[in-house]
């Protein structure tokens, strides 16, 4: 009897343990309804986009290598597309998002299941709308767990909070779109931003709903942080503590500590902090870092709290923490620039040494001609931006539809490897005849296995400004950055080739340049473009094409079968 028992339980635990190996080869699922909900901020009502009705929407959490679907039915007034930030979507760019890049908008009251391929990603990544500027609120994380039995290569935390930083605008952010595309100017600046969706205590209307995280004396957190504000930079800082970098656009990076930290418009990084001060509330802050005064921006703060448990109710405020001036470059560069990935064995990395594709990528503000000269921007000129002084054209149809249909007349495949014109990019004056661009929607075809470099050069024309230079479908090595002109045959030297951070989102400096290398080893067609929406709304942007190689799992897969027509 004992027996028959005995071998009924180990068929029983045979069985479980079946199901639940056949449980994970079947993908998660979550559901995405996008629709408009009303949210209270800085005194006054307003509806807004939303994924869930939540702002910031959720998150997503997935363990490395899963595959997850995510169907995203569009219950509002305008088309949309959701972009996987960070994932690259090994073999399959169907889901990657970009409008008219990789898919048509999903239409009002249309279904999209979309399937989000991880791979080697780890940490800390996002997703967004990627379709006008609807990604204001329509944003949340992405949590990349390490497999199932591998531990952090640091210290489990006790607990990991998200810190989602953003901004918030009073007037509807497709009326801010629409008004500065028509009158040729800048964009309206943002009236507050935001921490997990609130302003906090230094705006009016706020202080009730600041974000708060409870913490105890002697624990260790993990802080998932993404910048996903439009057009700022932001420093961040918690006061009276050190935090330690960890990671940054999911892959783990050498511990760095810092009292601050600065974060591009579509980083994320992952923070460390250890909460080892006297019991009481301390502030965790952000405000822009901003290199360009002629722009207007919303120089705000905003602030969230820390609170320690034990703590006594006090009429002392919270401790303010430091955060460098709103200009101070040097802050900036610094930080960014020390960042190195964790090389360890566990996590190897490995940084194309034989180049075989050689690219220089200008980034300019441009102008372009108004009637009348009755536009906002320099002399009554039209603002545009543009990469090797070519101003993406948006096509009507999706590029990767065209490319993989063979459809003839959609994109050009001339994008230059260089800039048509060489010239003192970094000069104080320029003739004017250099701001006009040409526009049109061409693309760098790359063969599957080509190793590139690419230097991204920051240029003066109009206005100098950093960039936050973003590549879908592949994580990059930045093997080095400067102020002023590239110079090959000296700049190369001083590359890193040993342990440069692994990242999809990159600052190139106000007037430099930064230079990465990644291998072509994602067939398919992957936009790459600055994550100021301002700059790619007026065309900072061009579009990488990865040719199928010859072995098989070298080829592109299929499209799916919902895909979101063009028509």
């Amino acid at each position: 009897m004992k027996m028959a028992m005995l071998l009924h339980v180990v068929g029983f635990l045979l069985v479980l343990g079946f199901i639940h190996s056949q449980a994970a080869l079947v993908p998660k699922s979550y559901d995405y309804e996008v629709k408009e909900a009303t949210f209270t901020r800085l005194c006054k009502n307003k509806t807004i986009l939303t994924v869930n009705g939540e702002f910031p929407g959720p998150t997503i959490y997935a363990r490395r290598g899963d595959t997850l679907i995510v169907n995203v039915k569009n219950q509002g007034n305008l088309g949309i597309t959701i972009h996987w930030h960070g994932v690259k979507q090994p073999r399959y760019p169907w889901s990657d998002g970009p409008e008219f890049i990789t898919q048509c908008p999903i239409k009002p009251g249309a279904n999209f299941s979309q399937k989000i391929v991880l791979s080697d990603e780890e940490g800390t990544l996002w997703w967004h709308a990627h379709s006008d500027w609807s990604r204001a609120t329509v944003h949340g994380l992405i949590v990349i767990w390490p497999k199932i039995g591998r531990p952090y290569p640091f210290p489990k935390p006790y607990a990991e909070y998200p810190i989602i930083l953003a901004e918030w605008f009073r007037q509807d952010v497709e009326a801010v779109l629409l008004d500065f595309l028509r009158t040729g100017g800048d964009p309206n600046s943002s009236d507050a931003l935001t921490i997990n969706g609130q302003p906090g205590d230094l705006y009016p209307c706020s202080s009730s709903e600041t974000t708060k995280f409870i913490v105890e004396y002697g624990k260790t957190y993990m802080l998932r942080m993404v910048n996903a504000a439009m057009n700022l930079f932001m420093f961040w800082a918690i006061g009276g503590h050190e935090v330690t970098v960890v990671g940054t656009d999911g892959a783990y990076t050498k511990p760095l500590k810092s009292d601050y930290v600065v974060i591009s418009p579509g980083q994320t990084i992952d923070l460390l902090f250890k909460a080892d001060q006297p019991i009481g509330r301390y502030y965790i802050a952000a405000k822009p870092y901003n290199s360009q005064p002629a722009i207007s921006f919303d120089n705000t703060t905003t602030t969230a709290i820390i609170e320690y448990k034990g703590y006594k109710k006090s009429s002392s405020p919270p401790v303010f923490p430091h955060l460098p001036k709103v200009n101070d470059t040097s802050a900036s560069v610094n930080f960014t620039g020390s960042l190195r990935s964790l090389a360890t064995r566990a996590h190897p990395i490995d940084v194309p040494k034989k180049i075989t594709r050689n690219f220089l990528f200008t980034l300019s503000i441009n102008t372009l001609p108004c009637p009348n000269n009755a536009c906002q921007g320099p002399r009554g000129l039209r603002f545009a931006a543009s990469v090797n002084n070519i101003t993406f054209e948006t096509p009507n149809i999706s590029l990767l539809d065209a490319y993989y249909g063979r459809i003839n007349g959609v994109y050009g495949t001339n994008f230059p490897n260089f800039p048509p014109l060489f010239f003192n990019f970094t000069a104080s004056d320029f003739d004017e005849s250099l701001e006009t661009p040409l526009n049109g929607s061409e693309v760098k075809v790359l063969e599957f296995g080509d190793t590139v470099e690419l230097v991204f050069q920051g240029t003066n024309l109009v206005a100098g400004i950093d960039h936050p230079m973003h590549l879908h479908g592949h994580s990059f090595y930045v093997v080095g950055w400067g102020f002023g002109n590239f110079n090959r045959s000296k700049d190369r030297l001083s590359f890193n080739l040993v342990d440069p951070p692994l990242q999809q989102t990159i600052a190139v400096p106000k007037n430099g340049w930064t230079a990465i290398r990644f291998k072509a080893d994602n067939p398919g067609v992957w936009l790459m473009h600055c994550h100021l929406e301002r700059h790619i709304s007026w065309g900072m942007e061009m579009t990488f094409i990865t040719k199928n190689g010859r072995r098989p799992g070298e080829s592109m897969l299929p499209p799916p079968p919902d895909m979101p027509p063009c028509t």
